[in-house]
């Protein structure tokens, strides 16, 4: 039995990936955990230029859940590579960049440099960051504006490419079709949703923003719908499930839609090794079912070869 897993060409050494800004480039992680244990690590989003990002408070926690507000708050990429690359060198992990920008052009430009890190095994575009020149449209809700993105990183890099998509939209494998046929390699799904609270006692919104990303188990079903439904569409594209994981059972429920491996993100805050245990857990489910790999999972979910529509009738 192996834990590896195989993204079409991207060898990782289990399915369970640290996800996009829970701990930087993953230097912190590396005193609390054994990184060669570790899956991979998604960096915090870097950006072309420095970004202060959002107004405190910029966290606050929900029932089943946590909102954001970060801003994807960056020192720019030319400071990035400076400080996190010759640590991303020798890290022992399998390390994946995050990079935005508020234009195509941006992508690009974040491409091209962090591409010449030593030791980047591959991108995730964030393309759930608002588009600039289209009136501040996430480039993920429109699968026109996607697949430029997707395209012009795609070019500019010999990595392979992840789209992280949202499921803030009418239809996500549209979205998802369009990234794969501008170049993606894989994707990753699914970025946070978008949440409010308000905090009764003083009438003002939790975040500083007012609005934040929603993550935690309260988005767990609406991911593992979203990537059943991708991989029914694109059963040979790579998928790593994102959304509300917090334990072996919850990882697995993602391999068994579809998923080829996993990010883990919110739980981190509370148990710093949860991506090493999930990973042992996923071992020792293997055992006891006779299975020798992740990949002996994926897709497995016993449901009917066509998806009915989904049901909004309550009562």
């Amino acid at each position: 039995m192996s834990l590896g897993v195989d993204l079409a060409g991207l060898q990782l050494p289990t399915p369970v990936l640290g996800a996009s800004g829970c701990f930087g480039s993953g230097q912190e992680l590396s005193s609390i955990v054994d990184l060669k244990r570790v899956g991979g690590i998604v960096t915090k989003t870097v950006t072309a230029e420095p970004t202060k990002g959002l107004p405190a408070p910029r966290m606050g926690e929900t029932s089943s859940g946590m909102l954001n507000a970060i801003g994807i708050q960056n020192p720019g990429v030319e400071a990035f590579v400076q400080k996190e690359g010759a640590w991303i060198a020798r890290a022992g992990a399998p390390i994946i960049v995050s990079i935005a920008g508020k234009t195509v052009q941006e992508f690009a430009n974040v491409a091209v440099r962090v591409s010449q890190i030593p030791g980047v095994r591959a991108i995730e575009a964030n393309i759930s960051s608002p588009n600039f020149n289209r009136g501040g449209q996430l480039f993920a809700r429109d699968h026109q504006a996607a697949a430029e993105v997707v395209g012009t990183v795609t070019r500019m890099t010999h990595l392979p490419v992840f789209a992280k998509l949202t499921a803030d939209v009418t239809d996500i494998v549209e979205v998802a079709e369009a990234c794969v046929r501008a170049g993606a390699h894989g994707l990753s799904m699914i970025n946070t949703l978008s949440g409010m609270a308000i905090d009764v006692e003083t009438f003002k919104p939790l975040l500083g923003a007012v609005t934040g990303g929603l993550s935690g188990p309260a988005i767990r079903p609406v991911a593992v719908r979203a990537v059943f439904q991708v991989a029914r569409a694109l059963p040979e594209v790579p998928i790593m499930g994102i959304g509300g994981i917090t334990d072996t059972s919850s990882a697995i429920e993602f391999l068994l839609a579809g998923a080829w491996a996993v990010q883990v993100g919110t739980a981190n805050y509370y148990n710093p090794e949860v991506v090493t245990d999930i990973a042992q857990g996923i071992g020792e489910f293997l055992l006891r079912r006779g299975l020798r790999s992740p990949a002996d999972l994926r897709g497995k979910v016993i449901a009917p070869s066509s998806s009915p529509e989904p049901a909004y009738h309550g009562g």
